[in-house]
């Protein structure tokens, strides 16, 4: 009886080794490779690795070389909780969001419809030419379906239908909600006036000014785009992820606001495009 519970440990053991691989395997490529991680998490496998050797090494009594192979890794991994001390508190409040394994995980979001997306795409380009245009700052959060942001409590709520319009009255310099940003959802307004956490990136360049890092926050904590205009120079940028890039063609906006917003296959469907871009904003 002990011979026979003996053998089906070890079955039982390799079971679960090969469930956890193929786990580890499925989000590997679902969500890292080709992304930016993909090096690190290369990285990570290579020092649970040595970190493996180490023990090998102790055990088979190369004490000296073992020890300091182990000694080596722990090193190196305590560097890399207090160089990415930023990412990782990023990281925790991004899986902290209301919803996270129901929307991000299982992929489940409400249907989207047509021509109320690409309604709102030509309200948002039209209210940022203008914006630009007459160097008015303006900050707007695209907020993903079922995905409230952190601060989206703070705020005027207004729940109204986007229009460029309502988007120039809220930004315009003598309202009182003009500092302040404005959160999408879908084709709705949800509020204006919300007050975005400033990014504490040190290697982020003295030119940006405040919008630009609350723009740069509020991505870096939530799954969220958000666009900026420059009160000084009308500059056109958008924000995903922690990373800002800068606009001068506005139909190379139109197509990016058309990927966040999730119509990128209904902007093929209509237009053949000549060349085939790969996407430019990770999601």
């Amino acid at each position: 009886m002990i011979k026979s519970l003996d053998v089906v440990k070890p079955s039982v053991n390799i079971i679960e080794i090969v469930i956890l691989i193929f786990v580890l395997w499925y989000f590997y490529k679902k969500y890292i490779k080709g992304t930016q991680s993909e090096n690190l998490v290369r990285g990570i496998f290579v020092l649970i690795f040595m970190w493996i050797f180490s023990e090998l090494l102790i055990k088979i009594n190369l004490q000296i070389f073992g020890m300091f192979l182990k000694t080596l890794v722990s090193i190196v991994i305590f560097g890399l909780i207090v160089i990415f001390q930023p990412e990782l508190r990023r990281f925790l409040c991004y899986i902290g969001q209301t919803n996270f394994f129901e929307n991000v995980i299982l992929g489940k979001n409400r249907p989207k419809n047509k021509k109320q997306k690409i309604d709102v795409v030509k309200e948002l380009i039209e209210t940022i030419k203008y914006l630009s245009k007459s160097k008015t700052g303006g900050l707007i959060v695209l907020q993903k379906d079922n995905m409230p942001i952190n601060h989206s409590d703070v705020g005027v709520k207004l729940d109204a239908d986007v229009s460029q319009e309502l988007l120039l009255t809220i930004f315009y310099p003598s309202t009182p909600l003009h500092d302040g940003a404005v959160i999408i959802e879908g084709d709705k307004v949800l509020c204006a006036g919300v007050l975005l956490p400033l990014t504490e990136d040190p290697k982020l360049s003295w030119r940006y000014g405040t919008r630009h890092r609350a723009a740069i926050g509020i991505t870096e904590t939530s799954d969220c785009a958000c666009i900026v205009v420059s009160e000084e120079t009308g500059d056109v940028s958008i924000a995903v992820d922690g990373s800002l890039k800068k606009y001068e063609d506005l139909g190379q906006l139109k197509t990016d606001l058309s990927r966040i917003l999730g119509l990128e296959q209904e902007v093929v469907e209509e237009k053949t495009p000549i060349f085939n871009f790969d996407k430019l904003l990770k999601k």
